[in-house]
């Protein structure tokens, strides 16, 4: 007996799904591929009811992080070793918290082949039978590339879990992860979490600088189509096609999610207790918006979920960087937070209206994501309608949007010499500024629309050869008055800026 959705392409399309208990499984025999056909697959799963991929899994697979970390792929089974071909793919077995099935295919010549699974790939821990016959499946795969050294197959990127993904440039450790699609972050309600349930890998050429992944997005509210262009190199570039299938309306859909975590640093370290100045895999929201202003806004670790919508047309870009990049900023000398990749979204095409959107969550620990950046479009996605997103990924160390414009390269807010204000330091790097005489009269450009601002000063930070901009701050008007306070500041010369634009929610 044949799916529904295997009944409805019967005809119109190449049959590359099949099984009656899986919406969207596919079929056990190489099938035709084109641009198309994921979207037309995602097209028609959204005409379907919601079918959720394969969870079941042995008892044994019920396993913790540790011994699902030891379960690992045989590298000399590595997809395209024996070709030596420019990429690699690796496959992640089920388990732990990664129990749906993913199908995974390859393609070549216009020909999609499904990736044959096997316990053989694999080097089971004690406790798990490695005997087992059954079909298990995988839960994802990963790609290596000769990325930092010639002839040392690196990991590049990692496809697990939901529709999130991670990738590195060169010199990078894993960090902050993206997503296919956001549903519900930061939102009143149970969040959804749309999952990528099948991909078609297209196998490389001999020398191929760039590696095309497809995958298909379902989740009950959405189907979804995807294109990844993956560049390697010191900055890892990624162009992503999205066409999304809404099965209902939906009024806050994320494009772009980026998800990260802040625990503490120089500007939001109160109650404290850490031998390292600093501990994140990013430390700020950058953006770049339609009327060309560049802002910064530092992360924080809030006592209570905050939301901040930044509202824009036509975006050029957003961002969640690690811009701290020394050693010494962390002092930490395993998770290596200086090593952890930026990712600066560049939206392809026009976006139209919406909210850059930052969603921080209180964390009591480094190991757990506290931090979403997402695009919010102000119209609704629209059921049995189309919507398309493109854009660039660069997953960089540093991404400068207005080379012009210094930037904000340490935020350090504590205790004034009067109690009832605190005290900014801004260091300011880069840009013309870099360049000006120190003896040039600048402008601080500093304001709260609450609270009370005094003694803004800009001058030369000799240690660094940049600038320094401090001001202290009275957050409360009136007795009582706890609300947060929105902070802005930027240099000036004349009325010309100098730096980019400081956003910063202080909070009681």
């Amino acid at each position: 007996m044949k799916s529904v959705l295997a009944i409805a392409l019967l005809g119109t399309m190449p049959r590359v799904m099949a099984q009656a208990t899986r919406a969207a499984d596919t079929a056990a025999t190489p099938a035709r591929f084109d641009l198309e056909t994921v979207p037309r697959l995602a097209r028609a799963l959204a005409r379907q009811p919601y079918r959720a991929p394969d969870a079941q899994l042995p008892a044994s697979l019920d396993t913790g992080y540790d011994a699902y970390r030891d379960l690992r792929f045989d590298q000399a089974q590595a997809i395209w070793r024996k070709e030596g071909l420019p990429f690699q793919l690796q496959m992640f077995h089920r388990g732990f918290l990664f129990k749906q099935r993913v199908e995974l295919h390859r393609v070549h010549d216009g020909v999609a082949t499904p990736i044959a699974y096997s316990p053989d790939l694999f080097a089971f821990p004690p406790g798990v039978d490695p005997g087992m016959r059954d079909d298990i499946g995988f839960a994802g795969f990963r790609v290596h590339t000769p990325l930092n050294k010639p002839g040392v197959y690196d990991e590049l990127i990692a496809f697990l879990g939901a529709s999130y993904f991670r990738a590195l440039g060169k010199g990078h450790a894993y960090g902050l992860s993206a997503r296919g699609l956001a549903l519900g972050s930061g939102d009143a309600g149970e969040e959804e979490f749309p999952l990528f349930r099948a991909f078609w890998i297209e196998q490389p050429a001999p020398g191929a600088r760039r590696l095309v992944v497809h995958a298909l997005l379902d989740s009950p509210s959405i189907a979804g189509a995807f294109r990844f262009e993956i560049l390697p190199g010191d900055e890892t570039v990624i162009d992503v096609q999205s066409r999304l299938f809404p099965r209902v309306d939906l009024p806050r859909a994320g494009i772009a999610p980026l998800t990260s975590m802040f625990e503490f640093d120089a500007g939001d370290r109160v109650g404290t207790d850490d031998y390292r100045p600093a501990v994140h895999d990013s430390d700020g929201l950058a953006i770049l918006n339609g009327r060309g202003d560049q802002i910064w806004r530092p992360l924080s670790n809030p006592r209570r979920v905050q939301i901040s919508a930044f509202a824009d047309a036509g975006p050029r870009g957003f961002g969640l960087m690690q811009r701290k990049r020394g050693f010494a900023d962390y002092a930490d000398i395993e998770a290596r937070y200086h090593q952890r990749p930026s990712l600066w979204i560049e939206p392809r095409g026009d976006w139209g209206k919406g909210a850059v959107t930052l969603v921080e969550i209180p964390t009591g620990d480094e190991y757990h994501d506290n931090i979403v950046a997402f695009w919010r479009p102000e119209q609704p996605l629209r059921a049995g309608r189309e919507h398309r997103f493109d854009y660039r990924m660069h997953w960089c160390d540093a991404h400068r949007w207005k080379a012009d414009l210094a930037i904000v390269a340490d935020t350090r807010i504590g205790a004034a010499p009067d109690p009832a204000r605190r005290l900014v330091v801004l260091d300011l790097e880069g840009g013309r500024l870099a360049s000006l005489p120190r003896d040039v009269r600048l402008t601080p450009d500093v304001w709260s629309a609450r609270g009370e601002v005094v003694g803004a000063v800009v001058y030369p930070n000799p240690e660094t050869q940049g600038w320094r901009l401090s001001f202290e701050f009275r957050p409360q008007t009136q007795r009582g008055d706890d609300r947060d306070v929105e902070l802005h500041a930027r240099v000036l010369e004349g009325h010309a800026p100098l730096s980019e634009t400081w956003l910063y929610r202080w909070s009681p």
